[in-house]
Formats: C-alpha cells, structure tokens, sequence
C-alpha cells in the first residue's frame, strides 16, 4: 500500500472529475428530454378569418389550422415525408393513384374516429373549395375500401401530390360536422366550436385579438403534444410583439421580417433567431406589371424599370442585410431553382436605352411616361419602402411614378383583382411545389378577377406548355429542365421583377425546444415543442 499511498489523492480527483462530468451528462440529456406542460404565447400580426385551412390560404389561416387539425403527412427539414395521420402510404408507379393508409387509433376532439370517409369528404372538399385549384386539379376521387384506407385516384401523374398531404395544405375535416349540406367556406365550425383532429382543441377565437387552444389529451401520437395550451395574440403592431418577446410575455414569434425588430431580438441573450422553417412556403417580394396596359405590354419598358432598381441597395440599405436578392420565380431554396436565369444588373443608362428604343423619348421637361405603383399594406419595410424606392429611381430614367396606398388589404385585394393597376408590389408564396404555388401566377388560363392569380394578364403559349407538362412528369430530371427552361422564359418575359426573398425569422425563447425547423416551420403542427 505504500506504493500506491502517493497516487491516492490524484485517483480521489479523478473519480470526483469523473462523477462531475456524468452530471454535467445527465443534466444535458434532462434538459433535451421533452418535458409536458406550459403554455406557449405566439405573437403575430396576421388575423384570420377563420380557422379552417381546407379552404383558406395564408399564414393567417395555417398557424392555428395545423394546431387543431391533422393532415395525412408531414415532412421534414430535407423535403421528406414523414408519416402523421398517415402511418403508411404509397405512390402507384403510373403516379396515377396515393394509397393512405390510416392510423387505428385517431380520434376527432368530440371522440369519434377518424376514417377513411373523413379523408376522402376533405379531399374532394378541398379540391372543390381551396383557393390553390391546381394543387389537386388530376384527383378524380377518393376510394375507400376500409375505414383506414383511403386511395387517391388522378386522372394523370400528378408529381405535387405529396407535398399537396402537407399540414397547412391537407387538414383532414370531421365529415359529420362539415357534410351538413352548408356552405364550408362559411360553415359557422370554421370559428365556434371547431372540432378538429390535429394534437391542440378549441378554446377560443377572438378575431383581430386572440386564438386559444388546449392540449387535446387523445391525440394519436402517444405523450404528445407536449404544450398544455397554446395562445396566439394578434397584434398589428410588430414592434409591440417584439416588445413582448423581450419582456418574455411572448415566447414564438414567426414570419418576423422587420430589420430594425430583427437587429434588436438578435442581440438578445434570452432570445433566438433562425431563418430555418420558411423553405416551404418560399416567400418572395416582387414587383408586378399589368401586361394589359401601355407602355408595360412593351417588354423593353419592363426591362428597363428593371435595370432601373438596385436590388442590392434594398437588401442592404432598405433590410439591413436580412433579405436577399431574388432573381427567378422559385425560390433558390427550393430543389427546382436554377441559376440559369436572365438578369437585369443595376443600369441607368442601359434603361435609358431600352426607353429610347421603344420610342419613349423625353420630352421638354424630361419626363417619359407617368405610371401608378399600388402595394401590400401592412409590412412597410418589405412594400412601402421599397415601392418609394422605385418611385425615386424612375425619376432618374424620366419615368414619373405615383404611389397609391391602399387602406387595407380588402382594399388592395379589389383593386389587384379587377386588373386596375399599373404595377404592384407584391408578397407571394411558392408553396413547396411549382404545381402548388408558382404556376397560378404565370398559367394564361389563370387569368382571373382573383388575387395572387395571373393578374399580369401574362400569356405565354410556350409557358404553359411547359408548366402543364412538368406538372404531370414524374421523372424528377425531366422535371426540373421542365421547370429551369419556364424560369429562362420567363425572366426574359418579365411580367414580374423578383426583388428580394421575403426575410422571414422565427424568434423565440431560449427557454423552448424543438423549435418548428421543418421545410413548414410554424406553418406544420407544433406537438413537438416543449419548455426546457
């Protein structure tokens, strides 16, 4: 023992050492192990209407729609399925047919099951009713062979079909609520008493103020949600939600995209940021123009606004550097953007040039031509500013530009509806899928007194081609050539100039885990969300 004597100290550090550390461990692995319980406050400045997402687009509609109910998939972060109500499914290789095949054990919040008849009722409900008409325009029907069984028959291959089984896409709708014979889109269970089949329940909705929704304790998904409740408080105002972040009165606050909030929350020790989540919805600013009217059915005046706009300056100046040039219609996050695209770099006297050949000289007093530019209100960073910007700038190319504010989104919605406009800025989404999100705005045959259609009155026979032939292929490498030539075309065509990616950051609390990171981000359902 004497020999050993000398090490017995330096043995005692080691083993304390050791022990220390497997604390350290231990508490780690505590403090990433989801716990139950809380409730989560999410601030937002979207209020929507109603709460039904099966026919209602837009963030408003889809952050409390994938709460309360569930859709046959989800998907993760690298675009890939995972089963949700679905605990199986399967493409038929013709791409002609969806097999889902249903969990046993899902129920709908007044305790009756889900089955295959409440998925094919949604279906076909959401296809006739959803604003997004080409997302399932090839389903013909809905069999159900058994009550967990549900098999989409298409009339072509129909490649979108996946995405289109997508939380805030697909809510799977109690048939014997729904299928009363009243109009859905104003169903009074779009708002009150809503019974639904995703893992929160009802509480309460108060429009322009609050949603509130419990832990609905049968979900499918054994021990989850993990959230007691949820509260999502509607506010206008984002710098009052960003205050509330920083008091802690607010823990989630998505689709935040306000430079001088987002510089602010990032330097917040208690807080944190990330842009992971908005790959999905695919988020652009761009400026639109009204192909109907002159001078902007001459493609070179379109090229020369074009050439007119430092896009860089906007980023940089304009977002402070949270948002990004955008150069094509699909975003550069989604698996069919290309590079291969016409570019328009910041050139006042090629602008000046295209003017001049398109015989709009100045005149005596230097001007060329007046136009109007409308844009979304609401977010004055993203729209306002820049269309100021835009007016500035054609000044210099002796393009007079008029700003129209609208007094409200139902205002603008109207005007951009009916064709009156010259250009517009605008805020759309890709929606995962070109079939889903990009093709209504370039397709001749979407030409319709609608918002976020063809409003461009853009017709392109070539185009259309293409987008209808990409949507039935379901090679994926044919596909996307399908899709990189319509990208080529149409930034040659310009009936739109892409600005910027729309800089949308989720903010939360460090206290929470799991945080929404999927291709959906908040727009998916939030079972998985917990307080460390």
């Amino acid at each position: 023992m004497t020999g050993f004597a000398p090490f017995l100290p330096r043995l005692r550090h080691a083993l304390m050492a050791c022990a220390l550390s497997a604390v350290a461990v231990c508490q780690a692995v505590a403090a990433d192990t989801p716990k139950p319980g809380g409730t989560l406050v999410i601030g937002t400045t979207q209020s929507p209407r109603h709460l039904n997402g099966a026919v209602q687009s837009g963030i408003a509609t889809a952050v409390p729609s994938t709460q309360l109910f569930a859709s046959p998939l989800r998907f993760d972060d690298k675009w890939n399925p995972q089963p949700y109500l679905a605990e199986s499914w399967k493409l038929a290789e013709d791409g002609k047919s969806l097999t889902l095949n249903l969990r046993h054990n899902a129920v709908f919040h007044d305790g009756k099951p889900i089955t295959s008849e409440d998925v094919a009722f949604s279906i076909m409900t959401i296809k006739a009713k959803h604003p997004f008409q080409s997302m399932l325009a090839p389903v013909e029907k809905v069999d159900t062979p058994d009550a967990y069984t549900a098999v989409i028959r298409m009339s072509q291959p129909h490649p979108a079909i996946l995405l289109a089984m997508s939380p805030a896409l697909c809510p799977i709708l109690p048939k014997h609520i729904y299928g009363d014979g009243r109009e859905i889109t104003t169903h009074p269970a779009n708002s009150a008493g809503v019974v639904g089949s995703g893992p929160f329940r009802f509480a309460e909705f108060v429009p322009g103020q609050r949603i509130v929704l419990t832990r609905f304790d049968k979900f499918f998904l054994p021990g989850k949600p993990y959230l007691d409740k949820i509260v999502i408080t509607v506010n206008p105002d984002a710098q009052s939600l960003a205050l509330g972040m920083e008091r802690g009165d607010i823990q989630l606050l998505p689709y935040e995209s306000v430079s001088t909030d987002l510089k602010r929350l990032q330097n917040n020790p208690s807080l944190t940021l990330t842009r992971k989540g908005y790959e999905g919805v695919g988020a652009l600013n761009w400026l639109a123009f009204n192909l109907d009217r002159k001078p902007l059915s001459d493609v070179r005046v379109r090229h020369a606004i074009a050439s007119a706009i430092d896009r860089n300056f906007i980023v940089k100046a304009l977002h402070s550097g949270f948002s990004q040039v955008a150069d094509g219609p699909i975003v550069s996050s989604s698996p069919f953007a290309t590079t291969d695209l016409h570019r328009y770099p910041y050139d006042l006297k090629q602008a000046e040039q295209w003017l001049d050949e398109a015989g709009y000289k100045r005149n005596a007093g230097g001007e060329r031509m007046t136009l109007t530019i409308d844009y979304l209100p609401g977010t004055d960073e993203q729209q306002k500013n820049v269309a100021e910007y835009i007016r500035t700038q054609m000044k210099k190319i002796g393009v007079t530009v008029q700003v129209r504010a609208s007094a409200d989104f139902a205002s603008w919605a109207k005007r951009i509806s009916a064709h009156d406009f010259d250009m517009t800025m605008d805020n759309v989404f890709n929606w995962g899928d070109p079939v889903i999100g990009v093709a209504r705005t370039y397709m001749s045959t979407n030409i319709k007194p609608v918002v976020w259609t063809n409003t461009q009155s853009y017709r392109n026979p070539k185009v259309d081609e293409l987008l209808n032939t990409a949507a039935g292929t379901l090679d994926a490498t044919k596909r996307r050539a399908y899709y990189a030539t319509f990208q080529k075309i149409v930034t040659d065509d310009l009936p739109i100039f892409y600005i910027n990616t729309t800089p949308y950051h989720t903010v939360a609390s460090k206290k929470l885990g799991n945080l929404p990171t999927t291709i959906w981000g908040p727009a998916s359902p939030l079972d998985e969300v917990y307080f460390k």
